[in-house]
């Protein structure tokens, strides 16, 4: 009789109360996860402002701007709000986090119709095209006569920057395919060679990523109005914002044994 008291009393009193630091670890787990989720989208919020300010500066307010490789969204919604702009978001994925107007990219032809926007914007976007070319003449087709294209791009100057590459190579490559960085001279030599006017670039802190430390530039183009862009033919109809080794720095291939 004893004994089957005990055990109820265990089972009934003694056991939901051995299970409260049990709950309580579990609820504190998933206290830190949330805060750290919103923690870690107010940074990406916040790095995304910091450029669409950048961006503001140097685009005429109501222009009609396209987002290429837009991500989560959030660049191309603070220039909305901080131009009074008409600001399209494309990218490979189905959606995006932000609440823009987006359009989905088939890796190969811009979804919008000849001399449609004002401006165009590759944030950290164009060492992931495979037909680097292909893409330009694309961006110059959608692009208003003398419209305007901003750039990001990282540039490998320094062993450390080379080594950051590769690892962003590596992450990146199942995805989207191999990419391929340049440098200042090599990125220069190719817009000018596609007919673009390089009309202001500045070099960027490395620091501006803590999770990506690499050197970085800042380009701002202008659109020629000698371009044919009836030219532009895809090299392979599985782009998806990959790579082209053209005048590059090449990252050398790696392989690991599947986990």
């Amino acid at each position: 009789m004893f004994v089957t008291m005990s055990t109820e009393f265990f089972g009934h009193v003694a056991a939901p109360e051995l299970q409260i630091p049990s709950l309580a670890k579990r609820t504190t787990f998933h206290g830190i996860k949330r805060r750290w989720l919103r923690e870690r989208r107010r940074r990406k919020v916040g790095r995304a402002y910091d450029m669409a300010l950048e961006i503001a500066r140097v685009l005429p307010s109501g222009s009609e701007i396209l987002d290429m490789g837009c991500g989560n969204g959030f660049i191309a919604h603070h220039l909305s709000t901080l131009l009074r702009a008409s600001v399209i978001g494309i990218d490979v994925m189905a959606a995006t986090d932000a609440s823009i107007d987006y359009r989905q990219y088939d890796g190969v032809h811009i979804p919008l119709a000849d001399s449609s926007v004002d401006a165009v914007l590759l944030c950290y976007v164009l060492h992931h095209a495979q037909d680097t070319a292909f893409l330009l003449r694309e961006i110059k087709r959608v692009l208003q006569p003398s419209g305007h294209v901003v750039i990001y791009e990282d540039i490998p100057q320094t062993v450390w920057d080379r080594f950051v590459c590769l690892t962003h190579d590596l992450r990146w490559r199942k995805r989207t395919g191999r990419c391929t960085f340049r440098d200042e001279a090599g990125w220069q030599s190719l817009f000018q060679e596609m007919g673009f006017e390089i009309i202001r670039e500045r070099p960027l802190s490395r620091l501006r990523n803590l999770s990506h430390p690499v050197c970085r530039r800042l380009f701002v183009l202008r659109a020629g109005r000698d371009f044919n862009a009836l030219s532009a033919r895809p090299v392979n109809r599985r782009n998806r914002l990959s790579v082209l080794p053209n005048k590059s720095i090449e990252l050398p291939s790696c392989s690991f044994p599947a986990s």
